[in-house]
């Protein structure tokens, strides 16, 4: 489980422009959104860095 959502909702970030920003289609990004998938550790980092918070706040 990760907190994506919660932190891109805190952040008023859409995920379509996560999903722009980390090269992802949006279909994906959703499925990492919403826990049906789970990014890579690689991919979760990038989406910290992207989203200026610690990976912690993520997981």
């Amino acid at each position: 489980m990760n907190r994506i959502k919660e932190v891109l909702e805190e952040k008023g970030i859409k995920q379509t422009w996560l999903a722009e920003k980390i090269g992802k289609s949006f279909s994906q990004t959703n499925a990492y959104v919403c826990n049906r998938r789970q990014p890579s550790l690689k991919q979760l980092f990038e989406i910290a860095k992207i989203l200026n918070v610690d990976v912690k706040n993520l997981i």
